[in-house]
């Protein structure tokens, strides 16, 4: 019994990440993005939601445990 108790701790979480993509995790493997330009030439991108972004996870760390954020690398140096 308490081997199968233990096969479930380690399998249980595998079951309940959802679908890991780029963005975050989501409901589904594949996002459904539509991508059009508007009438003045502006590219629009817009994504379904997903249940967690890692921007989100990201900016709350840094909010929670008061460090700055990294600077976005030059990529001119």
């Amino acid at each position: 019994m308490a081997k199968l108790s233990i096969i479930i701790l380690l399998i249980l979480p595998f079951i309940m990440t959802g679908c890991v993509n780029r963005r975050g995790i989501s409901a589904t493997y594949y996002n459904d993005c539509s991508q059009y330009y508007d009438a003045r030439g502006y590219y629009h991108k817009v994504c379904d939601k997903n249940i967690i972004n890692y921007k989100d996870i990201k900016d709350g760390f840094y909010k929670e445990f008061g460090k700055k954020k990294p600077p976005p690398p030059n990529v001119w140096q």
